[in-house]
């Protein structure tokens, strides 16, 4: 498990590595890896055996559609992510154990999103948000324990 300030840290070196720094997107960042892994406290492959992976729960194949259908079209941004973590392409090793490729690659799942980020102090905001466009399953995760966990895993600190 991470600590709250160390997973923040994380993010913030990671989001501006590519340059898609934001308190919005640190605050949705933090907020879906409290859902998504507790911070890392629930392990990094996906419980009940799913293709999840890291503490964003990733599937794999949502990180080759960003490497194939998003950076493929944006050399630039591609090579900032190249130099940020040393691939240049999917690997879901890293998307399961170096947390700075698995922010990079949930940022860039985010940035695709054509609506705009919440406000960092929204969090009810940041919830239906995550639940829209990350979670993507009416009958797995909710926008409540989005709130209960983000209140209890990074405002407690």
């Amino acid at each position: 498990m991470y600590s709250s300030d160390a997973l923040r840290s994380i993010i913030r070196i990671a989001c501006l590595l590519i340059d898609k720094w934001s308190p919005e997107a640190e605050e949705l960042l933090m907020g879906t890896a409290a859902k998504e892994s507790h911070l890392g406290t629930l392990g990094l492959v996906q419980i009940g055996g799913g293709p999840a992976k890291g503490l964003w729960q990733m599937e794999p194949d949502t990180e080759y559609d960003i490497w194939f259908n998003y950076l493929s079209f944006r050399p630039d941004l591609k090579k900032l992510v190249t130099a940020a973590t040393g691939l240049t392409g999917p690997d879901p090793r890293h998307l399961q154990y170096n947390p700075i490729y698995g922010a990079i690659m949930a940022r860039l799942h985010y940035w695709r999103v054509k609506y705009p980020l919440p406000a960092a102090h929204e969090v009810r905001a940041q919830a239906d948000y995550w639940d829209v466009h990350y979670n993507c399953n009416p009958e797995k995760g909710f926008p409540a324990e989005y709130i209960e966990l983000y209140y209890k895993l990074i405002m407690r600190a």
